[in-house]
């Protein structure tokens, strides 16, 4: 491909998304329903927390996804891209989450669930014990659920303690290239922590399926998003999501280019050919979009069938 330059204007983009962006107002039954329970059971959402443009069509239908964020609604780093709020330390994990997590998920009648969580600098197992006690718990309660686990740069002994509460997929987003690391995420994160989790997520695992993502538009060129899928590949990650970054807010990283559906298109190309088992990019695509729709849910289906089977 085309080596293709950021833009050093960011007001060049105009003040209008393309209508590639556009989307509906979240409504519909389905919708009304999964919003009135996620109230009832006390539950964070990403879906709402992070501003999700999809929730709209996530929550609706029979098949809904819907990602629950464990170990409370504040964050202990400051990344650019991200709404959720931040504090040097947040209050303490509700020792009951994990048992309300589980008992949730079973009444949501979810066929997939996403679980992650904010950063939890300040506990010293990162909140990695109490995560692993959600997961566990809806094993618990709604055995029939595939499980992904979205997590935070967990490596060693936390990352240790989260895997032995054995999740169907083990996510964690790279988020931007390498080259942007330091300007939009926090300064404790890293290209190179991340693939990190992901390989010893592996190398602790040989079931587990990775995943992965990438946010687009924030000024990298295409050879920078090409690296940085070979090198998620290298590291044997299954699944890959590429999507469009959109700005929460005037105080968050800008927006340098609105990357053209073409252009996605050539990326899920690109990382078919390059082994990834499934790949979603799209300018809506985020790392949990359509979860329980896309071949992760299947394989996993087929694997279970298999360990029943032996």
């Amino acid at each position: 491909m085309d080596l293709k330059p950021p833009l050093t204007n960011p007001t060049a983009l105009g003040s209008r998304k393309p209508s590639w962006l556009k989307v509906p107002l979240p409504g519909g039954e389905g919708y009304t329903r999964l919003r009135k329970l996620t109230r009832e059971l006390k539950l964070n959402t990403v879906c709402e927390e992070a501003r999700c443009p999809n929730i709209g069509e996530c929550w609706k239908g029979d098949r809904a996804t819907m990602t629950l964020m464990v170990l409370g609604d504040e964050c202990t780093r400051r990344c650019r891209f991200c709404a959720v709020k931040t504090v040097d330390r947040a209050a303490a994990p509700d020792p009951d989450e994990p048992e309300h997590v589980g008992t949730a998920v079973a009444a949501l009648n979810l066929d997939y669930v996403v679980i992650t969580s904010v950063d939890r600098d300040d506990l010293d197992d990162g909140g990695s014990g109490h995560y692993a006690e959600c997961v566990e718990s809806i094993r618990q309660h709604s055995p029939r659920t595939i499980i992904e686990t979205l997590i935070p740069d967990y490596t060693g002994a936390q990352l240790a303690t989260l895997m032995e509460s054995k999740p169907d997929v083990l996510a964690h987003n790279v988020e931007v290239v390498s080259r942007l690391q330091r300007r939009i995420r926090d300064p404790r994160c890293s290209f190179e922590r991340s693939l990190k989790t992901l390989r010893e997520a592996k190398d602790q695992s040989s079931v587990v399926f990775t995943k992965s993502s990438l946010m687009l538009g924030l000024g990298e060129t295409q050879a920078e998003v090409e690296e940085a899928m070979a090198l998620l590949r290298s590291t044997d990650v299954d699944f890959l999501t590429l999507g469009q970054y959109l700005r929460p807010s005037p105080k968050h990283a800008p927006v340098r280019e609105y990357v053209a559906p073409e252009q996605f298109d050539a990326y899920d190309r690109l990382g078919r050919e390059m082994g990834f088992r499934q790949v979603a990019s799209g300018p809506l695509v985020r790392s949990s979009y359509k979860a329980g729709e896309l071949q992760a849910a299947h394989l996993v289906r087929e694997r279970r069938k298999e360990e029943i089977s032996k």
